[in-house]
């Protein structure tokens, strides 16, 4: 009869989850499309109101700072007032980098654009938590599929993003991307509309205390190697990306070339996610961790064969479909790593990590890609692929060589 009630709730629980994820897969689409403005404009944003072109690349640092700002507080509100409460909060503030954004550019306020940028990473921030939401209280076969299911959504920002700056750059010309921010701001609030809808009840009491200390959790070596695989695939990523448009721009290449680039990028990004859930499920996630990280470097390695717009094009979709594999990859492991009632604090952590060692990276890139060229972004990419790949391997072994040890002494395997 246990096992009865027990698959009856299953099916329930997935029944909820996945009307989640097609509003959070819809939200992720439309947060997407916000992220896709940012990064398609920030740097020649930067460019043109920043005091000298080594700080061109600083909006962009901005939003990568909002995103590690904004995870530690993400967590909390969604401890304490439920995730719901916080994807409006994040919608919010994406509405508000779309305003200032237009008005930084209308009166030329490099400052201020910077504000825009790191509110937009602050609401960047709360969507990284929607492939988490989707997986809360789904049976643990449908999670890596939810996870991935929401970040499918991501294609839909790939087409939109690009195509919003396309339409839009010129209409109140000569104050280029000025309207790209005012649409912007109109879409984060129709993604509001959207999260406001998901069926994700405030914590039970219960669950605002409890669970196992942060530092116990974070120091075992299956969080390890999750956290630190997501703080490389994501980095290295945004090092590559950030720079790209910059670089298309110093080598002759046009806006367009650009916007196409970033276009197909993010179409990259989130376009495997439709079957990446799948072969997570059938090959394991630290498989498809490391493919995705050789990806990287296969896209670091085809930067620097040339400089056409073809060899940039082909980086950035190479770049895209590595990301997917490795950051997916990497969020399944680290909800192998805690129970129901840590979520929110170990997830939140996870992402601190991540982003945070994206903002710091991202204020050099500008510098990097001034002073020394597109050839050392890419060189950059390297070594960190190389030292994922090392302790990945090394928790994959640890995990079977204890898993064989507890199966000798005829203990039960601990799931955590």
């Amino acid at each position: 009869m246990l096992d009865v009630t027990t698959a009856a709730d299953e099916i329930a629980d997935d029944a909820r989850a996945r009307a989640n994820v097609v509003r959070l897969a819809a939200a992720q689409a439309l947060t997407g499309a916000n992220s896709a403005v940012i990064f398609a404009t920030g740097s020649i944003v930067g460019a043109t109101l920043a005091p000298n072109m080594s700080l061109a690349t600083v909006p962009l640092s901005m939003y990568v700072l909002g995103l590690a700002a904004g995870t530690l507080p993400t967590g909390a509100i969604s401890r304490r007032f439920g995730r719901r409460v916080a994807f409006i909060v994040g919608t919010a503030c994406g509405a508000l980098t779309g305003l200032l954004g237009c008005w930084a550019i209308l009166h030329t306020s490099f400052a201020l654009f910077c504000l825009a940028t790191f509110l937009g990473g602050l609401y960047g921030s709360v969507a990284q938590s929607y492939r988490f939401a989707a997986a809360d209280g789904a049976s643990a076969a449908y999670r890596p599929k939810a996870v991935s299911w929401v970040m499918a959504g991501g294609v839909f920002a790939g087409v939109l993003g690009p195509q919003l700056v396309q339409w839009t750059m010129d209409i109140w010309s000569p104050f280029l991307f000025a309207f790209s921010f005012v649409v912007q701001a109109a879409v984060a609030l129709i993604a509001m509309g959207i999260v406001a809808g998901v069926d994700m009840p405030k914590p039970a009491p219960a669950d605002l205390h409890g669970g196992r200390p942060l530092l116990q959790i974070v120091r075992r070596p299956r969080f390890i190697a999750a956290a630190l695989c997501g703080v490389i695939a994501y980095p290295m990523m945004n090092l590559v990306m950030t720079s790209a448009p910059l670089a298309m721009k110093m080598c002759g290449l046009s806006v367009s070339d650009s916007n196409f680039g970033i276009q197909w990028h993010i179409v990259a990004m989130y376009g495997p996610s439709f079957f990446t859930g799948a072969l997570i499920a059938r090959f394991g996630a630290p498989k498809i961790v490391a493919t995705g990280l050789l990806l990287e470097a296969a896209a670091a390695a085809i930067g620097l064969s040339g400089i056409t717009a073809m060899h940039f094009w082909a980086t950035l979709i190479v770049l895209g479909v590595g990301w997917n594999f490795a950051f997916i990859g990497a969020s399944a492991l680290v909800l192998e790593t805690h129970r129901p009632n840590e979520r929110n604090k170990v997830q939140a952590f996870n992402d601190f990590l991540v982003f945070g060692m994206m903002a710091i990276g991202s204020f050099s890139s500008g510098q990097l890609l001034a002073s020394y060229g597109w050839s050392a972004v890419n060189m950059v990419v390297f070594p960190p692929v190389l030292l994922g790949l090392a302790v990945l391997s090394l928790a994959s072994y640890a995990r079977r060589r204890k898993a064989r040890l507890e199966a000798a002494m005829g203990e039960f395997p601990d799931p955590l």
